[in-house]
């Protein structure tokens, strides 16, 4: 179905030529373009004002702050719609942009255009208990998911570490802390409402119907529907191409990210986590393998190295000594914990690894996780007044304790502070790198270390981007990964629901 296009024709009027903007260069909007997206979304919705398009030119990453031409505060999925058709017949760029904490430069406006702050669309519609599913918008983040879910006995798991927008995750295909458990943004995304580069509307499993069960529920949880049920909601399903997960991980590349059906999960009856040091990394990341070798279902299994541990400690004022440290959470009932407390004690014994006491109270447990969640800010107070870049690859697990060891290895003969943490129950693992932005010599050995970590991921079988995305600094490095071929059908796909290279162009291809 078209999209409504009145504003554009009452401000810019039926006779207006519309040029063509190139795909490689930055163009001026057009005349009194931005009256009409005031007559979309109202004045108080628009901003061409710098520093307010400087705050959405850039993310957390070392990128250099690209700001769009105008910001627009769209509050209804309609108003994504008539927005992107403006700019689609003006071929005017579009930024979408979540809460701004993003890694890779995915919101930086290298070409300019609008910026699409999607953060006042915050419903949390069609809670479904029963089908353990949520339908949230772009405004939507982790945290307020779970809090709205609180006293639901559900809550949604992946945990970036961020209070990043669920949407956002959605985008890059973000991952966290409790992948090694319950999986990516991937996997427990069950359907997109998108909105299409050039205003039209896709549901990426299909358009919300009744399902073939009954509806039910209990009434009173939440801002929207909750019981109501949905195709979405579906557990599994073989029709057509599965368009969810060609947008998941797309970047805002492909269009905007508008709504998102998410898998929920029960929360557990019991968790405990601990920590434990090691003699050496390679110990600490052999003893990961053995505990997944060992089918002992842990939820989180996250490692410092020395550098990071005693960074972590000193920064959250919680007693860590300076080694290799795995942080370990488990979840089950609370007979089952016992056991698995057991037989994880027994591996980390075998492995060197220091006597553990676990923490089961929320509190406790709350502490530890938040001394983890700071580690980019404990890396950054080891040089105050520098500059952070997070590394990120995933390898696999087999690989993991050989490709760990040569990365410390490359960064002391470099020179470069970089602690080391990572997701390694899923083979996912970053350096912090921090380092003089004003020194073009150090720069320019963080861009080469970067590279080369990318390259030794690539060739023990891994990926250049475990959750962060491709964005603006991994682009080469993804045609190193998938090919020629690849890369030249991911150029296809694009090209066909983008034709003109409109959506954060200059992002992954």
């Amino acid at each position: 179905m078209a999209v409504p296009t009145m504003a554009l024709r009452r401000v810019l009027g039926p006779g207006v030529a519309l040029g063509r903007r190139s795909c490689c260069s930055k163009c001026p909007l057009p005349p009194d373009f931005v009256e009409a997206l005031r007559a979309v979304v109202g004045g108080p919705n628009v901003s061409t004002a710098m520093a307010v398009r400087e705050q959405h030119g850039h993310d957390e990453s070392m990128h250099t702050c690209a700001p769009p031409d105008a910001v627009v505060w769209p509050q209804a999925v309609g108003q994504v719609q008539e927005l992107a058709a403006l700019c689609y017949r003006c071929r005017v760029p579009m930024v979408p942009f979540g809460t701004g904490t993003g890694l890779e430069g995915g919101v930086n406006a290298v070409q300019g255009g609008v910026c699409f702050d999607l953060s006042r669309m915050d419903a949390i519609a069609e809670l479904s208990l029963e089908d353990f599913s949520v339908a949230v918008e772009p405004g939507v983040t982790r945290k307020a998911l779970n809090s709205h879910l609180r006293g639901t006995g559900l809550w949604f798991p992946v945990d970036p570490g961020a209070d990043a927008s669920l949407c956002g995750m959605a985008a890059t295909g973000a991952s966290g802390t409790n992948a090694v458990r319950y999986g990516t943004m991937r996997p427990n995304v069950l359907n997109l409402r998108v909105v299409l580069p050039d205003g039209r509307l896709l549901h990426t499993a299909g358009p919300g119907r009744q399902a073939r069960w009954a509806l039910g529920g209990r009434a009173g949880l939440g801002r929207g529907r909750t019981g109501a049920c949905s195709l979405a909601t579906r557990r599994k399903r073989a029709a057509g191409y599965d368009l969810t997960s060609l947008f998941v991980g797309s970047e805002g590349t492909l269009g905007f990210l508008t709504q998102a059906t998410l898998r929920l999960h029960p929360l557990p009856e019991a968790a405990a986590v601990t920590t434990a040091t090691f003699p050496s990394v390679r110990a600490a990341v052999a003893c990961t393998v053995q505990v997944l070798q060992a089918a002992v279902p842990v939820a989180r299994i996250e490692f410092l190295d020395e550098v990071m541990a005693a960074a972590c400690g000193r920064f959250s004022g919680l007693e860590l000594p300076a080694a290799a440290t795995l942080l370990l959470e488990l979840h089950g009932s609370r007979h089952g914990l016992a056991e698995q407390q057991q037989q994880t004690e027994e591996i980390v014994r075998l492995n060197g690894g220091s006597s553990l006491a676990w923490a089961e109270e929320p509190e406790e447990r709350g502490r530890l996780w938040a001394m983890r969640h700071s580690a980019w800010y404990a890396a950054l107070a080891l040089r105050p007044g520098c500059q952070g870049y997070s590394t990120d690859v995933c390898v696999p697990i087999s690989r993991l304790p050989d490709v760990v060891v040569e990365t410390k290895r490359d960064l002391q003969d470099s020179g470069l502070t970089g602690p080391m943490v990572g997701h390694v129950g899923d083979g996912n693992f970053h350096c912090l790198l921090v380092f003089d932005a004003q020194d073009p010599a150090e720069a320019q050995r963080v861009h080469a270390f970067a590279q080369r970590l990318g390259r030794r991921a690539l060739a023990a079988g891994g990926t250049c981007t475990g959750e962060h995305g491709v964005g603006l600094g991994k682009r080469a490095l993804l045609l190193e990964e998938l090919g020629q071929e690849g890369l030249d059908t991911l150029r296809r796909i694009k090209a066909a629901l983008d034709p003109h290279n409109l959506m954060n162009p200059g992002k992954v291809l």
